[in-house]
């Protein structure tokens, strides 16, 4: 019974409500109900829309701006904060009624909703152990991994990418951050899969109890798994995490197990959409790809181009924590403003032809897929790196790779991917 309250406020209730405004023409309703079913090219005109009156949008229900000043005006200021402040009332009560002890990427203490003092503290010690240098020192093992993954495809045979490769390639990599023993890889991966939509707003019941699943037995292992590193701490992030202090004090076990589940959650979904977005987009821009041929040295930019295009996440949503104004609209105290990453990537004020997709863009870095401020994705080097070495050896090995009918797009709406992309490996036949 708590569980289907749990579901019925935080999943249904919220579809319910944008369905409606959508209905009514309301266009933040509009872009998450539309998100579920069209392309984030097709979302082009929604993103206009948006700018088109006024750096910030007042919807029924909540804000919204696609302006990318503006998106980096809220994502950087004290006046907003990540997650929902409850307000009280009956539905708080049944809420606080429902509410169980479960870890996830968007449960406290994660990252993704924690803010100072605490986020401060924690991020500080997180960011000691995922730097950039540390990402560097791992691109070796990915290019490895990523070999191995390539081995076990039959070239004469048509693949789904996402299954065979685009998702096992971001697993392998988290298992060994998070220094998982081989036995129990495939474990792991399972509730890496399972997880990942949890990120994601408007779950159907099933998808919803098939996450609290995942997230329970994951958080189940993961308290032996951190007992483990304790005792027998490795040549691995997760292992430096656990014995990472600043002034003395270290991370609890709350925050490595949050930790952990974002990494696994968050890093694997993002890269599996990253790779399988730019694998469409490479197929529908062959020049593109026969320029990165010729160029190889402009694969870096090439995935701040992806990224910028085809972001995996559509939006991220803040809460004001007192009145404010934004852009010279002012912005009620508890009021909620979707900042859409898609839009702000698409800025005419930022990007020249904002709709071509151009590997060799000059600012294609100044992307918001990452978003912004204190907040601003700790993966994102990961993210980079994975996508660079994953796509260059796969178009390496395998330059004639085509996409075949039949690819489909994953059904969440916030997080933008593929579910399923059937290829074919070989030159055309004749």
């Amino acid at each position: 019974m708590k569980q289907r309250v749990r579901w019925a406020l935080d999943h249904a209730l919220p579809r319910t409500v944008m369905s409606y405004a959508a209905r009514k023409g309301d266009l933040p309703g509009r872009l998450i109900v539309e998100s579920g079913v069209r392309e984030t090219a097709d979302l082009v005109d929604l993103f206009d829309a948006a700018r088109a009156s006024g750096p910030i949008h007042q919807g029924s229900f909540s804000f919204t701006t696609a302006s990318q000043s503006t998106v980096k005006e809220i994502l950087t200021s004290p006046d907003f904060r990540t997650g929902i402040v409850r307000a009280g009332g009956p539905f708080e009560k049944i809420r606080a009624w429902a509410d169980v002890d479960m870890l996830g990427p968007l449960t406290p203490p994660s990252l993704l909703v924690t803010e100072p003092p605490d986020h401060t503290r924690y991020r500080k010690l997180v960011t000691r152990v995922f730097t950039v240098r540390a990402v560097e020192q791992l691109r070796g093992r990915t290019e490895q991994i990523a070999n191995d993954l390539l081995d076990q495809l039959d070239p004469s045979s048509p693949v789904d990418l996402v299954e065979a490769y685009c998702a096992r390639l971001p697993l392998t990599v988290i298992t060994e951050i998070l220094g998982v023993e081989p036995e129990d890889q495939e474990r792991v991966l399972t509730f890496g899969t399972a997880a990942a939509p949890s990120l994601d707003l408007g779950l159907s019941w099933q998808s919803f109890r098939d996450v609290e699943a995942a997230l329970t037995d994951f958080a189940d292992w993961l308290a032996a798994h951190l007992e483990h590193l304790r005792a027998n701490p490795g040549d691995n992030l997760m292992s430096k995490l656990v014995a990472a202090e600043e002034d003395g004090v270290g991370l609890n076990d709350a925050e490595l197990k949050a930790t952990a589940g974002l990494v696994l959650a968050a890093g694997f979904e993002t890269t599996v959409n990253l790779l399988g977005n730019a694998i469409v987009l490479f197929d529908k821009h062959p020049d593109q790809l026969d320029r990165l041929c010729s160029e190889p040295d402009l694969w870096p930019n090439a995935v701040d181009e992806v990224l910028r295009i085809d972001p995996p996440v559509l939006l991220t949503g803040r809460m004001a924590v007192r009145d404010t104004t934004v852009a010279g609209m002012r912005v009620p105290e508890g009021a909620v403003v979707s900042t859409l990453l898609a839009g702000a990537n698409r800025d005419p004020e930022v990007f020249t032809d904002p709709n071509t997709f151009d590997v060799s863009r000059a600012n294609a870095g100044e992307h918001m897929a990452f978003s912004a401020g204190r907040h601003y994705c700790l993966g994102a080097s990961l993210a980079r790196m994975e996508g660079e070495v994953g796509l260059k050896v796969l178009y390496d090995r395998y330059p004639d790779l085509r996409v075949l009918p039949g690819a489909e797009r994953r059904t969440t709406r916030i997080l933008r991917g593929f579910e399923t992309l059937p290829a074919s490996l070989s030159p055309r036949e004749g």
